[in-house]
């Protein structure tokens, strides 16, 4: 196994880290938008009176079309050139961001944010296609790969900010107009920083695969999402299983097809598909585990949601720098061992976050979020790095498609199954607790989550009722067993991991013989 990535191929100039800028703005923007409506929404509901319909697919609409067309946005740029694709998606961003922000009428709305999440399905998966193009030398590559990841970040700790001090001064639409600067700057930049790539021996892009691929992302996403948000109901299993059914029908005509929307002889490189897995896995135990600690600094912990913020800053400044540092520890671990030991700090981190949800300790809750960062991060974009750089060069666009796929999977997956599981063993714990004195409806709503515990004590007047206590404590132990589970697989995941590298011979002449 190796020692640490070789400094091989050519040594990027100022035209390339000023094209991964142009890039990482691009990112950050593309990633504000998944939570900028977040503080827009009374504005938005007080100006355009959407139904409950209405106003769940203006905030769900953009992720659902990112996440149904980053395959088929991927694939495209190979064909046709990642650059080209890239330069038309901005374009359609700045069109759909324009529309959104005039939007009069909630179903405007709706058809804005719908293209801006097929605009923006292009972003992810160009600019990481594109850095392989403009990074040759492995080590410089790990290092802009840092970079790209800490512009999705930053957007998405941005975003809520950025809106809240636009609505403070501007209409909601304001949200939607600092989007058009950033594109039309990379519309003018960008060909003359980013080379071209595509590959003229692949073929026209197959429609009915592309219909494929979205009849089977889409409703598992939609199922998924929903499930975490507003627990279990038959259209959730439905959907999921409607999308499975569709993708079992998508995984048959690639078969078939000379020049496939996926090329299933990737999964047939073992450390691409070992990456995938472990980078879909990552993103499912720590948005799970994010999803929980968030509730737990409010509900458990009696912090505002001001106050949450603030106190998570301290772990927000680690995921940041270890972003942009990790490319030094895959530099002198190699990439190998930086995710087989990054996997185990992460069990170590989840297995501590155990320990401090069952204690009810809000300091040792965000001791244990900063040492998942220190792991996660390094993980997931040294994985991202592998799976790009093992993929040949003519399918990276696809390959960094599928890596950006497998996050949204992984994350709607993580909240989901994770939000259930602690869920279910809330209800448990809460059916043997004395609610004498609440009416029907106030019992169930009390053994249903803690959030409506919570918001039931504050309807019956000053001073915390016997039976809060007990639902904290409830919700505190879904907590720990949702984070001990994620302890042991990570622990799992990481010698499975380590076999199957072994067994690939990956060793800096196979990585960066791609």
């Amino acid at each position: 196994m190796e020692q640490a990535v070789k400094t091989t191929g050519e040594r990027a100039g100022q035209r390339e880290w000023v094209g991964l800028c142009v890039l990482s703005i691009a990112c950050l923007v593309y990633s504000m938008d998944l939570s900028v409506l977040f503080l827009a929404m009374p504005a938005i509901v007080t100006d355009l009176d959407p139904s409950p319909s209405e106003l769940l697919w203006i905030n769900d609409i953009y992720g659902f079309m990112v996440a149904g067309f980053l395959v088929t946005m991927g694939t495209l740029g190979d064909r046709v050139g990642r650059r080209r694709v890239l330069m038309a998606g901005a374009f359609a961003f700045g069109i759909a961001s324009a529309l959104a922000a005039f939007s009069s009428t909630a179903q405007q709305l709706i058809a804005s944010r719908a293209l801006l999440g097929i605009a923006g399905a292009t972003v992810a998966p160009s600019t990481l296609s594109l850095i392989v193009n403009l990074f040759k030398d492995e080590g410089e590559r790990n290092r802009a790969i840092g970079i790209w990841g800490t512009a999705f970040a930053l957007g998405g700790l941005v975003g809520p900010l950025l809106g809240g001090f636009l609505l403070q001064y501007f209409h909601w639409g304001s949200v939607f107009l600092i989007n058009i600067p950033v594109m039309l700057a990379l519309l003018i930049v960008g060909p003359l920083l980013l080379p071209e790539y595509k590959n003229d021996d692949d073929g026209s892009l197959d429609l009915v695969s592309v219909v494929l691929s979205l009849a089977s992302v889409l409703p598992i996403i939609y199922g998924f999402k929903h499930l975490a948000a507003y627990g279990f109901g038959m259209d959730q299993p439905v959907a999921v299983a409607i999308g499975l059914a569709f993708g079992y029908a998508f995984i048959r005509r690639q078969k078939t097809l000379v020049h496939p929307l996926i090329d299933l002889q990737l999964f047939r490189i073992p450390a691409f598909t070992a990456s995938l897995a472990v980078n879909l896995a990552g993103v499912f135990f720590i948005f799970g585990i994010f999803l929980y600690q968030n509730l737990f600094l409010q509900l458990v912990g009696g912090l505002s949601p001001l106050e949450a913020a603030i106190w998570s800053i301290p772990s927000s400044l680690v995921f940041t720098v270890m972003s942009l540092q990790s490319y030094r520890f895959t530099g002198k671990l190699g990439p190998i061992r930086t995710v087989l030991i990054g996997l185990v700090i992460n069990a170590v981190g989840a297995a501590v976050m155990a320990v401090a949800a069952y204690c009810e300790t809000v300091v040792g809750v965000l001791a244990a979020s900063m040492i998942l960062g220190i792991g996660f991060v390094p993980v997931i974009l040294t994985t991202t790095g592998l799976i790009v750089g093992t993929a040949p060069p003519e399918r990276a666009g696809s390959a960094s498609a599928l890596s950006e796929t497998s996050a949204e999977f992984g994350g709607a997956l993580g909240v989901a199954l994770l939000g259930s599981l602690g869920t279910l063993i809330y209800r448990v714990m809460m059916s043997g607790v004395d609610l004498t004195g609440l009416s029907p409806q106030q019992e169930e709503a009390a053994s249903a989550t803690l959030a409506s515990a919570v918001e039931t004590a504050k309807t019956l007047g000053p001073g915390a009722p016997v039976w809060l206590d007990p639902a904290r404590s409830a919700f505190s132990l879904g907590f720990a067993v949702c984070c001990a589970l994620a302890a042991v697989t990570l622990l799992a995941l990481a010698i499975i991991a380590k076999r199957i590298y072994a067994r690939a011979h990956l060793d800096e002449s196979t990585l960066t013989a791609h």
